[in-house]
């Protein structure tokens, strides 16, 4: 073969593969805008009755903290920036309380479809919410916990709206479905999970580590957490025979952990676990949630 046939194949071949990048990066970054407007179908969603006693304030409260959404809306529900990558990745989390006119304006079935299912009111994905955390809240504890949200006191100034923006890879992999938003994990036709006894058991710990699976998995194994930063390191696996599991073989030294982030040995954790809610959690969700682990293999 002659050089100048040799360089015009290669040209052509080069070409070839740059467009089909070309086509493939757009095509999959359009799809990704296109996924984030899709309205999303919750079927027979049976809107829950709003509560106001002080008792179930209180016990939504309880939840609210500890449960992790105080690390995204902040300890008094007016939101904050969860994140602000220097690759153009922007989180802030919007206003929970009155102030915000989205907010004011929700009905039971508004709270359910966005705490639980991952459905803005306007029938849209909630990109971040990381809804497949509390899709298996009892009708109870989900009542408390919108008790609770419903009475915060407006945030003086007014309120800040909630913010997405996501770089083209991120938009891209979105496109692609190798990320996926809360909507997409949930298995939509599920009935909300009847009310589990508060009591330190493997059946109790279950129902609390569904606030787990966010990062850890729906199987708690771990790995990378999808959609989270380059520099995040990986969710541990969380199973009884796991490396991370191995330093807790009683309930106290694992409770400790929750509550300080230290392993036994002095060391941090990782520093993306959300220990300041897990600093909220009473004995028994943590024993609870110890029991289970322990009963992972």
């Amino acid at each position: 073969m002659d050089i100048a046939r040799f360089f015009r194949i290669a040209s052509a071949a080069l070409a070839t593969f740059v467009l089909v990048v070309v086509v493939s990066v757009g095509g999959t970054w359009y799809w990704g805008g296109q996924k984030m407007q899709r309205t999303v179908k919750v079927p027979d969603l049976q809107p829950v009755g709003y509560l106001d006693d002080a008792a179930s304030i209180a016990h939504g409260k309880y939840l609210y903290l500890s449960r992790g959404c105080m690390e995204c809306h902040g300890a008094n529900g007016a939101g904050k920036v969860v994140f602000d990558e220097p690759n153009g990745f922007r989180v802030r989390s919007p206003d929970l309380t009155s102030a915000n006119p989205v907010i004011a304006a929700y009905r039971p079935e508004n709270w359910d479809l966005a705490i639980r299912h991952g459905v803005a009111s306007t029938g849209r994905p909630l990109l971040v919410m990381p809804s497949e955390d509390y899709n298996r809240l009892s009708n109870e504890d989900f009542a408390a916990l919108v008790a609770y949200l419903r009475s915060l006191p407006p945030t003086p100034g007014g309120a800040q709206s909630g913010e997405v923006s996501m770089p083209w890879f991120i938009r891209g992999l979105y496109g692609a479905g190798v990320i996926k938003d809360a909507a997409e994990k949930i298995d939509q036709s599920l009935p909300p999970a009847p009310a589990v006894v508060v009591a330190p058991t493997v059946t109790y710990g279950a129902y609390v580590a569904n606030a787990c699976i966010g990062c850890h998995g729906a199987s708690l194994k771990g790995g990378k957490i999808p959609g989270a930063p380059p520099d995040w390191p990986n969710a541990a696996d969380l199973h009884a025979d796991s490396r991370a599991m191995q330093p807790y073989d009683d309930a106290a030294r694992f409770v400790t952990m929750m509550r300080t982030g230290k392993r036994p040995d002095g060391t941090d954790v990782s520093r993306v676990m959300p220990f300041a809610s897990f600093a909220h959690m009473n004995d028994t969700d943590l024993d609870a949630l110890f029991l289970y682990l322990r009963s992972l293999k």
